[in-house]
């Protein structure tokens, strides 16, 4: 696993912008290249729809928000009573809201995603 993430990391960090947007139909929001191939590449379109749709509900607090997604260790499993979590905050450490997981699969440990402009995308596609 520790492989498979390493590997999904380093290719994560090629994408520098994008020259395709896509749609997520369900709440219209945009994403790019680098999201589109996350979420096919780790079978997370669970996490483009939750980012998405927490993205557009905060829109009016920040115009800018970031989504730290933590996957906790054993201990902080049994601290806390859940798998992970999904931080949004506007950037400059003000937390907007907090979704728990009680289950995930997804295999990184941590991951920080934009959402600006109702388009999520990578910190390097910024």
């Amino acid at each position: 696993m520790e492989t498979n993430s390493q590997h999904l990391k380093e290719q994560l960090s090629q994408f520098c912008g994008s020259q395709q947007i896509f749609t997520l139909p369900l709440c219209r929001t945009r994403y790019t290249e680098g999201i589109q191939f996350l979420a096919q590449t780790a079978n997370a379109f669970w996490l483009l729809t939750d980012a998405s749709i927490m993205g557009r509900s905060l829109k009016d607090k920040s115009r800018f928000i970031t989504i730290d997604f933590k996957r906790y260790s054993p201990s902080e499993v049994e601290t806390h009573g859940h798998d992970a979590v999904i931080t949004y905050t506007d950037g400059n450490g003000t937390v907007l809201a907090r979704q728990q997981y009680h289950f995930t699969d997804f295999p990184l440990e941590q991951i920080r995603l934009f959402f600006v402009d109702n388009t999520l995308l990578l910190p390097s596609e910024y």
